[in-house]
Formats: C-alpha cells, structure tokens, sequence
C-alpha cells in the first residue's frame, strides 16, 4: 500500500533569492539607486585621495576639490530626486524644448562667452557660473531621440523616418560639440545616437554605412590636428620618453603596483606628479587601482555592469517607446563613456578626455550623470509591473464616515 510522503523543501540558495530580487518589479529601480549612491561615494573618496595633492600645490588647501566635488554632489541630488518623481510623460512633452536649450548653449560656447581649457572651447561662463554645455546635452539629445521615435513609433521600419529628423538635427548638436574640439565628448555624442538607432531596430544596411562615415570623420579629425597626432603616436609607442607619453605610463604603474588589495586609500604615489592634473580626473581610474588594489577596479567595473544590467532591464520591461529610448540611450551612455575611460588607462585606447562616470572630478559631468540617474529613476517606476506594484502600495484614500439615522416609527 503506497504511503503519502511529503516533497522535500528545496534548499534556499544565494542565486535563487538573487533571482527572485531581480525578477521584482522594482528590483531594477533599486539596482540603479544602489549602484550609482556607491560609484558616487566611491568617487568622492577617491576625489579627495586623488586631488589632495594638486589642491595643496596650488594653495588652495587639500580638500578644494573634494568640497567643491561635493558642493555639485548636493545640487545634482536634488535634480535627480525632482527627476525620479517625474511623470515621463512630461519628458516626453519638453523633448524639443531641452533640444533648442541644448543648441542654444553649445551656440553660446562659440560666442565670447566661451572659455577654452586645454585648447578645446567647451565651457560657457555666465556671470560668477562655468559650466560645459556638452555634458548635459547628451541627456537632452537622449530625452529629444525619445520624444521623436514616439511619435514615429508605427513607421521606425522606414528608413527615411529613421534619419529624419535624427540625422540633421542630432548631427547639429554632434557638430556645435565638435566645433570647440572636444573629441572625446563627440565621440560620446556620436555613440549615443548609434546605440539608439541599433536598440530600436535599425538595420545593418543603415548602421554601417553611418559608422563607416563617422569613422572617416574621426580620420579627418585626428589628422587635422597636430595634438590628436601625438596621442595616437604616444599610444602606438608608449615608451617614446615624451612629456605626452608620461601620464599613459604613469597610469600603467599605478595599476601594476596596486597588487590584490592596493596601497592603502591616500597612499597612491602617482598623484605626487606621475599623473600630473588628470589624477583626479580622467586617469581617477589608475589612482583606485593603486590604492584600492584589484577590489576596487572589480568593484568600481561590477557597479557599472549591474547599473547596465538595471538600465536595459528598464528599457525591456517598458511598455512605450519614449520610456525604451530613453532607458536605453542613457545606459548606453554610461557604459560606453565608462568603457572608454577605463580602456584609455588601461593603455588599449588613445588618451580622449573622457572622464569616469560619477567618478571623476567635474561638476558638469556629475550633475548630467545625476539628472540621467533620476530620469532612468523614473522610467523604472513607470513599466507596468512597477506601476502595479506602486498601486497596490498606494495609501487609500479614507473612506467618507456613514451614519445612519433610523427613525422612529410610531406603532398603530
């Protein structure tokens, strides 16, 4: 006679409630929140190790870059928690209005108002406030590609409505970032609209004659100018002994001398002049490689994948094409201006100037990077599960109080 035995309970393990954190609505929500709070507090620390040094050469005490990385810190919190609570419909709306602010800043850089750093023209001084136009336009140009595929979002499968109006008027804004020299962020810019393109579906025959014609650009670009030949002969040949080649070496030392653990926080010894001004900025990298050891560089590149992984999980689980875009343009955004700063200390790209997301030293560059965290914020709140899960957590409203008054009925 058979005897009813009950199933053994299946063992909880790490990677099953990892799967089921990730499979919850607002798992990808949390993810971004997470991942980004860490790379910033990661980079304020790493921003006062790194400048300490320069800022006390310079006189203005060793913590002037550190304060004031923390003074762009509080003004881009607050943007970005504005941001999260947006209602993406609302961003929909001021897609072309964020697009003609963005034209009509970079216009201003070639005005007088323009300030050129390091020869290129990328800053705008507007009384006692410079900032670099270029940085917040790649979320302007994200937040408009998003407004324009919506509304052609029954006829993307034609190629004329995919280059119109995205060639010309995203190629101005390519072009006005180009015109003050800054390849890195062009660069940037450029990747960005090919990412979107390949996310909503474009095809081959399209992407790559446009890749084929932006890398001719490039071409022209680098030839054309005399420093962009010295980095490209610095990166074909490290060892030249030249002033340009010391602070890609320098980079490479910092890395190979930081072993598992690294030297300590504040330890580094690169800053002390190898890596000369861009230790705080765009070479951030190689200072947490030496002092933070392979750890931190893991940690720093496992942040920006779950960040990646949030991001795209975002722009799959959404159910309309601006919220797509957007998510998508955005990630794409941070991963791949993430990778070119990481290759570029790792000595596998030219150096390009391109700083680490919510890493590097820079008060643009941080605020953009926080205004796009609160958009994305935003998105995540906005696909169906989440829009499900937010109701059913939604306070209900009290319910009106009902008395009932029986009356008195007189008896016959």
């Amino acid at each position: 006679m058979a005897t009813d035995a009950a199933s053994p309970a299946r063992p909880i393990t790490v990677w099953s409630q990892v799967k089921t954190l990730a499979a919850s609505p607002m798992a990808p929500y949390y993810f971004i929140a997470g991942s980004v709070t860490i790379l910033v507090v990661i980079g304020s620390l790493m921003v006062l190790s790194a400048s300490s040094v320069l800022a006390q050469a310079t006189q203005d005490g060793p913590y002037y870059f550190a304060i004031r990385q923390l003074q762009f810190l509080g003004a881009g919190l607050v943007f970005a928690i504005a941001l999260s609570r947006t209602p993406p419909a609302l961003l929909r709306r001021i897609g072309w209005l964020v697009w003609a602010l963005a034209v009509v800043l970079l216009i201003l850089v070639q005005t007088p108002l323009g300030v050129t750093v390091n020869g290129n023209t990328n800053w705008l001084e507007i009384g006692p406030v410079q900032f670099q136009p270029s940085e917040f336009a790649k979320l302007a140009l994200i937040v408009w590609c998003g407004t324009v595929f919506h509304l052609k979002r029954g006829r993307l499968h034609e190629p004329a409505q995919l280059a119109v109006p995205l060639v010309p008027l995203g190629g101005l804004i390519l072009a006005l970032v180009l015109a003050g020299r800054d390849l890195g962020t062009g660069l940037i810019v450029g990747l960005i609209m090919v990412l979107i393109l390949w996310f909503i579906g474009t095809s081959l025959r399209v992407l790559i004659p446009m890749g084929a014609a932006a890398l001719g650009l490039v071409v022209l670009l680098v030839y054309g100018s005399g420093n962009r030949m010295s980095r490209i002969s610095v990166f074909l040949d490290p060892q030249s002994n030249t002033d340009l080649s010391s602070q890609p070496m320098a980079a490479l030392y910092a890395l190979a001398s930081g072993g598992w653990w690294g030297l300590g926080l504040g330890a580094g010894k690169q800053k002390w002049g190898g890596l000369k001004d861009g230790a705080h900025t765009d070479f951030i990298f190689a200072v947490i490689g030496e002092e933070l050891g392979l750890f931190g560089v893991l940690l720093v590149v496992g942040l920006f994948a779950l960040l990646g992984w949030a991001g795209l999980e975002v722009a799959m689980r959404s159910d309309k094409m601006f919220n797509r875009v957007v998510a998508a343009g955005i990630t794409g955004w941070f991963l791949v201006q993430a990778i070119i700063n990481i290759f570029v200390v790792l000595h596998l790209l030219p150096v390009l100037g391109v700083p680490l997301p919510f890493i590097s030293y820079g008060g643009s560059a941080l605020m953009a990077g926080l205004m796009a965290t609160g958009v994305l914020m935003a998105l995540a709140r906005d696909t169906p599960s989440a829009r499900a899960y937010l109701a059913t957590r939604a306070p209900r409203a009290a319910r009106p109080r009902m008395t009932s008054v029986m009356a008195a009925t007189k008896e016959d």
